[in-house]
This record gives structure tokens, C-alpha cells and sequence, in this order.
């Protein structure tokens, strides 16, 4: 039986893309490696490497945040199967806070 490198663990696991808001729980990374075999074993294995993602992306019911965006390959999680989208091995998660804003209304002149 051939014996797994560490080097060959590290890519059976997802890639999470950190977004710039959220990299200082993540030690200041822009990319964190996490095994799980769906979004949220993935999310919570991210959780539990770097205390602090879960309050940022699971409301109090353990389901994303509304504001937060997820996507797997590219593809949003909100139109495949939630927290039970599957992740194969080396895959991308990518999150996406949701960004607020806008002009100030004027008043007219």
C-alpha cells in the first residue's frame, strides 16, 4: 500500500478563497485549505481551523447568512443543494460577502 505524501493530502482538499474583509481570522491568507466532503463539513472544518468564520457565515439556525454568497466551482450554492452541495477533492469554495452601499439620496433643488 503507497503511502499518501503530505503534499498530495494538502490537494485532495477544498481551496477556501478568503476575501479581504474576512483574512485577518484567517491569519492575514488569502487561500486556507480545508477537507470536508461538503460545503458545510468545509465550513465548519474552516471554522474550527480559523475560530471566527462561523459566527461570520451561519446564522443562529446553522444555515449562510443571507448576506454572505458561496459558491463552489463557480457556481452559486443558493441554486444547488445549500450546505449539502458536494465538494470533490481540490475543488474552489469561494465566499462573498455581500457589499452594501451607494450614493446618499440629494435633495431636490
Amino acid at each position: 500500500m503507497a503511502r499518501q505524501s503530505a503534499a498530495d493530502s494538502v490537494s485532495l482538499m477544498a481551496t477556501v478563497r478568503i476575501p479581504t474583509t474576512m483574512r485577518p481570522i484567517s491569519g492575514g491568507a488569502s487561500t486556507v485549505q480545508v477537507d470536508g466532503a461538503t460545503l458545510g463539513e468545509v465550513l465548519r472544518n474552516l471554522e474550527a481551523k480559523h475560530p471566527g468564520f462561523g459566527e461570520r457565515l451561519f446564522d443562529d439556525t446553522g444555515a449562510l447568512r443571507k448576506f454572505v454568497n458561496v459558491f463552489v466551482a463557480d457556481d452559486d450554492v443558493r441554486y444547488l443543494q445549500g450546505l449539502d452541495t458536494p465538494v470533490p477533492a481540490s475543488e474552489t469554495v469561494t465566499i462573498i460577502p455581500a457589499v452594501a452601499g451607494g450614493c446618499a439620496a440629494r435633495d431636490s433643488e
